[in-house]
C-alpha cells in the first residue's frame, strides 16, 4: 500500500553534522515534503548548523521561527535552547518548557506533535546520536501508522540513539545514511516501500 506522505521530522545527536550534510543535500529540488529537523545543541547555538545546510543543499533550509508556516520543499533547523512543535494549524511553535531526555530542544517533543498532526502521513528518521531521544516519538509515529526510518547503527558515529530507536520501535527501514536520502525520495513517489531489516526548492 502506497501512501501520499505530508512531512519528515528528522532527530539527530552525537554526530550530526556530519548526518545531515549527507542526507538534506540529498533531497532535490523536485521533493516536495517539509523537512523537520531536532539536532541536539548547546543553548548558546546560533544559527550555523541552517546556514552550513542551505550552503550545501538544494532545498531551502532555515531556522524555524515561532508561527512560522511549514512550507514545501523546505528544511526547518530547531533553533538552539528552544523545543519545536507542529502545530495544528501546521505551523511552528518554539517553546520553553523544562526539557524531556535531559534535551532542549527534544526529538521525541516534535516527533510527538508531528504524529498528533499528520498521523500516518509523517516520515520518522533517527540517525546517529549518544542518547534515547526519539525513541518514544518514533514509537508514536509508527502507533499512527507513519513510516520509521532509522539509520543502521553500524553506519552511525554514535550507535546509542539508533540502537534504542531500534529495540523500542518495530522500525520499518533500517538504513546506511547514505541510502536515507534515496529512502526519502522515493516515498514521496509513492514507491511501495518494503521493510528492511538489518542485523544490527530554493528560491531565486
Amino acid at each position: 500500500m502506497t501512501k501520499n506522505y505530508q512531512i519528515v521530522v528528522v532527530g539527530v545527536s552525537a554526530g550530526g553534522l556530519d548526518a545531515l550534510s549527507t542526507l538534506i543535500p540529498a533531497l532535490t529540488t523536485s521533493f516536495p515534503l517539509p523537512v523537520v529537523v531536532v539536532q541536539h545543541r548547546r543553548p548558546d547555538s546560533d544559527d550555523f548548523l541552517a546556514t552550513h545546510l542551505d550552503s550545501i543543499s538544494p532545498l531551502a533550509v532555515r531556522e524555524a521561527q515561532d508561527k512560522e508556516p511549514i512550507r514545501p520543499s523546505t528544511v526547518y533547523v530547531a533553533p538552539g535552547n528552544y523545543h519545536l512543535l507542529i502545530e495544528r494549524d501546521r505551523t511552528l511553535s518554539l517553546s520553553i518548557d523544562e526539557r524531556v531526555n535531559h534535551c532542549r530542544p527534544s526529538i521525541d517533543v516534535l516527533f510527538e506533535s508531528a504524529a498528533d498532526v499528520y498521523g500516518d502521513k509523517t516520515i520518522g528518521v533517527i540517525l546517529t546520536g549518544a542518547n534515547d531521544d526519539g525513541s518514544h516519538g518514533l514509537g508514536c509515529i509508527r502507533q499512527r501508522g507513519g513510516l520509521a526510518v532509522v539509520q543502521d547503527p553500524d553506519s552511525a558515529a554514535s550507535e546509542c540513539m539508533p540502537r534504542e530507536a531500534i529495540r523500542a520501535v518495530d522500525v520499518d527501514q533500517v538504513l546506511p545514511l547514505g541510502e536515507i536520502g534515496p529512502c526519502l525520495m522515493r516515498c514521496w513517489s509513492n514507491i511501495e516501500l518494503r521493510a528492511s531489516r538489518m542485523p544490527s526548492g530554493k528560491e531565486s
